[in-house]
């Protein structure tokens, strides 16, 4: 393993999971520019939960498209959906269905496309429900001059109304969205209440731990679905070792560190079996678990 030098470079081109691939012409006519990106963005997904909100009633026909796991995937069901320019915003029932992920995955990619670094992440957001960090996902793109901005997609004018966002979503602070390390700090530090991340019935210690080494496989170009699992982020809290738990300490400091900790941040995901993700991973979903190949990220 050879660990770029540079972070900016390093996130400044695709993984296999942002490579549009066979779809690339479709980024052709694409407007330069994070504000712009966005709202190309939110004019082709429309959020799964959120479907209703837009008027889209959402049959089991359509909830395929939320396994779709790459650009390229989503980019041909995007294709096949309307044909038209990706600019040119689609009505809801014409949009592709997607969640959190999908939305900062589909940013990334075009920043990537145009040449500008960019990453998701994966942690929880406090803007959903009050006193509660809700499961969620948010890009970042490096800026010359003032370093790595946070911008959640997903939030168009609808929800930015409805839940009452005060911030802008270009630029979101960092006390409204924790990355998975810094919640898993204030977890095991027992400043946070662990039962407080999560999403619907789904909280506690072993949420946050999925989503911190989701995180970090993100962090190392590799953005899988909210329900894929591998390694660490199988089994219970009480079947954790010590040697593994010192690990998710170490990989909860180590993305928190920004660029100062980008070589540490490869290093410990590519030598640790426990928490790379290997071509073959389990994912759960409504209709149960299944083993998927991915290749080898």
């Amino acid at each position: 393993m050879n660990p770029a030098p540079d972070p900016s470079d390093y996130y400044r081109h695709h993984g296999m999971m942002t490579d549009p691939g066979e779809e690339a012409a479709l980024y052709a006519d694409l407007p330069p520019g994070v504000g712009d990106l966005r709202g190309v963005v939110q004019g082709l997904l429309v959020h799964a939960l959120w479907a209703q909100r837009y008027g889209l009633a959402v049959d089991e026909s359509r909830e395929q498209e939320l396994q779709l796991r790459s650009v390229e995937d989503k980019l041909r069901k995007v294709r096949m959906l309307d044909s038209g320019p990706l600019k040119i915003p689609r009505p809801p029932e014409r949009r592709l269905l997607g969640n959190c992920r999908d939305f900062s995955l589909m940013l990334c990619s075009m920043l990537r496309h145009q040449g500008v670094p960019a990453r998701a992440r994966c942690g929880f957001a406090t803007y959903f429900q009050p006193d509660h960090f809700e499961d969620h996902w948010v890009s970042e793109y490096w800026r010359d001059g003032s370093g790595w901005r946070m911008v959640d997609a997903q939030l168009d004018a609808l929800q930015r109304k409805s839940l009452g966002i005060k911030f802008d979503p270009l630029d979101v602070p960092s006390d409204q969205f924790l990355v998975g390390g810094k919640a898993w700090r204030l977890c095991r530090d027992g400043k946070a209440d662990p039962h407080k991340f999560g999403i619907n019935e789904l909280h506690g210690l072993w949420f946050v731990r999925g989503n911190l080494i989701r995180d970090l496989a993100s962090l190392n170009k590799v953005e899988l679905l909210p329900w894929d699992s591998w390694g660490l982020i199988e089994g219970k809290d009480e079947d954790l070792s010590h040697s593994d738990t010192a690990l998710l300490d170490e990989v909860a400091d180590l993305t928190q560190q920004g660029d100062g900790g980008f070589r540490n941040v490869r290093s410990v995901y590519e030598s640790s079996a426990t928490l790379r993700v290997p071509p073959v991973i389990k994912s759960y979903s409504k209709t149960g678990v299944k083993m998927v190949e991915i290749g080898r990220p």
